[in-house]
Order: structure tokens, then sequence, then C-alpha cells
């Protein structure tokens, strides 16, 4: 399946060309030759990796599973990362159901997640926010609302009810979280490059409705949508903010959203058994991977 990844959207550096590469094959053997081209630079950064996150960097529903109680593949964009760079060190503590709080506090018998950083850490990615925000309580509650009024917006009405967006609300509650966040992160690993990596398009971005893979109001996809994108913002302004790179898997996945059929980088969420519905399939995982790989490498041109 091709891509559809243009020039505009993914520079191709040599490190980036290899994973993307990879990714027209269904095995994941062929990263290793992004290693052999992998920018020294690149190389360089990513010797001493820790990677943080929720089920979206963890690779929910993925096979190869490296960690079961915390949904997390092998296939995931931190370890195809790390494979591509041959990263020295590689410490994978993402977990599925991962808020903020829980990268200072134990999520279950696991340890905080920050606990896995050190001062001689050279790269950390995260992948966080959509959890704080109630992401499977967005989609519970948008379907069944969907019920009542299939051809209207009963989910943004629903969360109107108070006069305001609480979705909006809840996503600039996140703000401060995350700008805490990062300040903690830079506290820890001072040397470390930190690379806070957004969502991809979950929804069409033209709002068109696909109802028979997406149980949504047809009136709910352009919302969700701009719900997505307003938590990216956050992410976006807050990397900035506070000295971290901010990679957009947004743009360059447009097009590719579980509405797509075959050309989907996200689960829909009416799946086959096994598969995660609303995550990252093993080709978003990838994709994920080649634009943190990007960014990685054009920070040291």
């Amino acid at each position: 399946m091709a891509l559809g990844i243009t020039p505009r959207s993914v520079r191709r550096t040599a490190a980036t060309a290899a994973l993307l590469a990879a990714s027209v094959s269904p095995l994941l053997p062929a990263t290793v030759a992004a290693a052999s081209t992998a920018s020294t630079a690149g190389t360089a950064v990513t010797a001493r990796y820790v990677a943080l996150g929720d089920s979206y960097a963890s690779g929910a529903g993925l096979p190869d599973p490296t960690d079961p109680q915390c949904a997390r593949s092998g296939l995931n964009y931190p370890s195809v990362l790390a494979r591509s760079y041959g990263s020295r060190t590689f410490r994978d503590v993402t977990c599925g159901g991962t808020t903020t709080r829980d990268l200072w506090h134990r999520q279950g018998a696991k340890a905080p997640q920050l606990r896995a950083l050190s001062r001689n850490t050279t790269l950390v990615t995260v992948t966080i926010g959509g959890n704080d925000i109630g992401f499977s309580g967005i989609i519970g509650t948008c379907v069944s609302a969907a019920r009542s009024d299939p051809a209207g917006s009963p989910c943004r009405a629903e969360y109107a009810k108070s006069g305001h967006d609480e979705l909006a609300r809840r996503i600039r509650a996140l703000s401060p979280r995350i700008a805490a966040m990062l300040a903690d992160v830079r506290r820890r690993s001072p040397r470390a490059t930190v690379m806070l990596v957004g969502y991809p398009a979950l929804l069409p971005e033209s709002g068109a409705a696909c109802p028979s893979v997406v149980p949504f109001a047809k009136g709910d996809f352009p919302y969700l949508r701009d719900t997505v994108k307003r938590l990216n913002g956050v992410l976006r302004q807050q990397a900035r903010r506070g000295g971290a790179v901010y990679v957009d898997t947004y743009t360059p996945t447009i097009g590719h959203d579980m509405c797509a059929g075959d050309a989907r980088f996200v689960e829909p969420l009416v799946v086959a058994a096994g598969v995660a519905p609303a995550h990252p399939n093993q080709q978003g995982q990838r994709v994920m991977a080649s634009l943190v790989a990007e960014r990685i490498d054009r920070l040291r041109r």
C-alpha cells in the first residue's frame, strides 16, 4: 500500500527514507536498513533513548507484545525508531491509559514513567494528553449519542450542556500539566532532546462521515476533528514554550484517518477482533517513527 505522504509533508532524509521504505512492507526487519543510513548526528541524539506516553506510543493492539499489561508492542514507533538508529540504551515505559498524572505516580503496578529518565538520557519522546481529556469516554459518549440523532450533532450538544464546550475546557486545563511535565523532563535529563509527539488525523479533514465504521452522528465528525486539532495545538504551544520539539503527526496523516479504508493509518471503531479501535495500526506507527526521525535529522543539519 502506498503511503501517500508527499515531499511537502515529510522531507525524506536518509533515516526517514529508510523508515518509509520499510513501511511499505508488512514486515519490520527491513527497518534495519535505516540504521546504516541514519545520520551520525541522529545516532548520537538517540544513543540513550527513553520513550514515555500513552497507548498511541505503546502500540496498543499491535503484534509482538513486550508488556501486555501496558498494551505495549515491539512494533510501536519508539521501538522502530530505536532499532533504526541502533540506540545504545532504550527504555520504553509507554503504557496504555496513561495520563499526565501517571508520569509522576504509579499506574497500577508500574512505576512512574518519569523515573526512567536520567542525566545521561539523550532523547525523550512523549505522546500524552488524550487520556487527560477522556479519550475513551468521549468515544463512548459520542457513539451512544449518535443513536438518538444520527444526522445531527448530539455529542457536541452533550458536551455543551453547561453552556460552554466541555472538551475545549479540558484541553485548556491540560496546558499547565504539559508545561509541568516538560519542565520536569528537562530537570531530570538536562542534556536530552525532548520531542512531544502529537496525535495523527483520526477523522476526515473534510468533515465527511463514515458511520458504517465510525458510528458517530454526521454533524459530530467536524466537531471531533476540531477537538483533536485543538489538543494538538496545545501540545505544539507548550512544546515551543518548554524548549521541546513538537512533532506534527496530524498534517502528514490527513487522508489516512479512520474513514480511509485500506489507506488508513488509524483503525476505525468497527474492527476485527484483536485490533485496537481508534489507534494507529502498524503502518501508522511506522509513519510516526519516520516523522520523529525526520525532525531528529533536521535538528542536526
